[in-house]
C-alpha cells in the first residue's frame, strides 16, 4: 500500500513537472543551463539569477531578450523547487507499515 502511494506521488510529481515545462515554454534542463545551475539548490538559484539579471539589464548595455530569458529560467527552477517541496510534505505524510 505504502509502495503504491510512493508510485502515485512520484507519477504526480512528474506529471506536475511536465506541466511546468509546458507552462514556462522551458524544460527543467534549459532552466539549469540558462542559470548555469547542476544540482537544484535555492541559494544557487537566487544567485546566479540575481548576477545574470543584473548582468543583462539593457541599462547596461544588456540584452532586453537574455533577461527575459533569466526570468523564465528562474521561474521554471522555483515551480520544480516546490514540487520537490511538495513531493517530501508528502512523503513524510505517507503511513510506515
Amino acid at each position: 500500500m505504502a509502495n503504491q502511494a510512493a508510485a502515485d506521488a512520484r507519477g504526480r510529481a512528474g506529471h506536475q513537472s511536465a506541466a511546468a515545462s509546458s507552462l514556462s515554454g522551458l524544460s527543467l534542463q534549459e532552466a539549469q543551463q540558462i542559470l548555469n545551475i547542476s544540482k537544484l539548490n535555492p541559494e544557487q538559484v537566487q544567485k546566479n539569477y540575481e548576477h545574470l539579471f543584473k548582468v543583462n539589464d539593457k541599462s547596461v548595455g544588456g540584452s532586453f531578450y537574455l533577461q527575459s530569458k533569466v526570468v523564465r529560467a528562474k521561474e521554471r527552477l522555483d515551480e520544480e523547487l516546490r514540487i520537490q517541496a511538495q513531493e517530501e510534505r508528502e512523503k513524510g505524510q505517507m503511513p510506515k507499515t
